[in-house]
């Protein structure tokens, strides 16, 4: 449905239309030298992190960063995630997503301008555009031409180096969750498994079509972030923002000269739509397919000085200081906005789960126990009238090598226990185990307690017999027939 009013802003797409290339010219400028920084720091630790190697010991890989499916850990660096410790990678999701919140109702898109995924790899697939073709004026001329054996050489050499980065992208994912030399010689000589191929080949085509062809449309159309951002922001939250008071009307230099009390700052030389990665003319108002990188500003800044004006008619600026600049003149520092409710309240919550997964990491133990009673038969009558019950004991070692530890029965008095491999004449109070290292000891124990026992809770003690001397217990019940 067609409308007019001023206040809605449309993609540069159009509404149902087919997509028209974006070809952003080259700029230089803080913004731009600052998403070089974001895109080589970012690179750098997805291509690199799984050939950083971590020393843990001969029982444990010796990886930084792994995912070991196989195993069911997680390590990174000197921390272990073990199965039942997930609640530490919730708490890292949970800050995550709240981290998101802080940034964009803070400093607005700027996670969508500089370190999202799609962003980076459209930014790198863009230089090779213009590492091939050239720049913008370049590439819209060979984009119009006829198909030529140029053209068509030019193509493929270009599609050819996306498809080395997109297979470059998809093989380095996989090595995050195996030991990425072992799975590099397997997978070239194709003794890997076949999920990892599988997986490559995905990722190979999802970034080859998503950073090559769609680009600016997987976030205008595609990506559901955009959407909730803008419930997120308010007119205090940092944005790229064309300030129309100062820029109207534009008119070009000569038009200025012969009337420049008619003549607003903007020059119209729509060099900060040739600059934007979306296509987007920023002069037009926020719109969903800005993502706040600031590219238009360094274009505006170069052109502003150019023409002897002073920059800032594009700003990095909440749209309440725009408005307060428009009346007063005066510009107040960008950093006070960061330092307001929404903004504190949501850091103090991104902080205080931040500081609890410390304080749990810092204080868990790398000795657990637990036990399960057998349920069918609850207890065993034996001839001279004692009670047997039967428990799973699993022992878990969570260092890297392998430790003794001595098991004991607390709170049942008379009682005893041995395992199959320690036989009833040697049944005690305590018995001692060697528990492999990185590993959780699965021992069937039965524990006896003399006539007259009643049915009790009781529990099951270890303690680490090493330096550490690191002790854990669980509760259970010791059934008897008089209930």
């Amino acid at each position: 449905m067609a409308t007019n009013d001023p206040l809605i802003h449309h993609s540069p797409l159009g509404d149902y239309q087919a997509r028209k290339s974006v070809h952003p010219k080259r700029i230089d400028g803080p913004f731009r030298r600052f998403k070089w920084l974001i895109m080589a720091v970012t690179l750098a630790i997805y291509y690199g992190t799984p050939w950083i190697r971590w020393d843990r010991g001969p029982y444990a890989p010796d990886q930084a960063v792994l995912v070991d499916l196989a195993n069911r850990r997680f390590y990174m660096f000197d921390i272990e995630i073990w199965p039942h410790e997930f609640y530490f990678v919730a708490g890292l999701l949970i800050m995550a997503g709240i981290g998101l919140f802080l940034v964009t109702s803070a400093v607005g898109r700027a996670w969508c301008g500089y370190s999202c995924p799609q962003t980076v790899w459209t930014d790198l697939f863009q230089h090779v555009d213009r590492f091939v073709d050239g720049d913008r004026n370049a590439r819209m001329k060979l984009e119009a031409a006829p198909w030529t054996w140029g053209k068509v050489f030019r193509r493929l050499s270009k599609w050819g180096i996306y498809l080395l980065i997109a297979f470059w992208t998809g093989g380095a994912w996989i090595m995050y969750f195996a030991d990425a030399p072992t799975l590099t010689v397997d997978f070239w000589s194709g003794e890997a498994a076949p999920v990892a191929y599988i997986t490559v080949a995905i990722l190979t085509a999802t970034t080859f079509i998503f950073g090559g062809f769609m680009r600016e449309q997987v976030c205008i159309y595609m990506c559901p972030w955009p959407r909730i951002q803008s419930a997120l922001m308010d007119e205090h939250s940092l944005l790229v923002t064309y300030k129309d008071w100062r820029g109207e009307k534009r008119g070009s230099l000569k038009k200025a000269a012969k009337d420049p009390d008619s003549y607003g700052d903007c020059v119209d030389c729509n060099m900060c739509v040739a600059v934007c990665p979306t296509g987007w003319d920023i002069r037009n108002g926020p719109d969903i397919s800005c993502i706040t990188c600031g590219l238009c500003i360094d274009a505006c800044d170069r052109v502003m000085k150019e023409v002897g004006r002073p920059r800032g008619l594009i700003d990095y600026i909440t749209l309440d200081d725009a408005r307060a600049e428009a009346e007063t003149g005066v510009v107040r520092p960008a950093w006070k906005n960061l330092l307001r409710p929404r903004t504190v309240a949501y850091f103090l919550v991104w902080g205080g789960i931040g500081a609890g997964l410390l304080f749990l990491l810092g204080t868990r133990t790398h000795t657990e126990i637990t036990a399960a009673p057998d349920r069918n038969p609850a207890y065993t009558l034996m001839r001279d009238g004692s009670v047997r019950n039967n428990y799973t004991v699993k022992l878990r070692n969570m260092e890297a090598r392998p430790r003794d530890m001595r098991v004991t029965l607390d709170g049942l008095a008379g009682g005893t226990m041995w395992t199959d491999e320690i036989s009833a004449d040697a049944a005690a109070q305590s018995l001692e185990f060697d528990v492999p290292a990185d590993q959780t000891e699965t021992i069937r124990v039965y524990v006896i307690a003399p006539r007259g026992t009643e049915s009790q809770d009781f529990s099951f003690r270890v303690v680490s017999l090493d330096e550490q001397g690191e002790s854990d217990t669980v509760q259970t019940r010791f059934e008897t027939p008089g209930g």
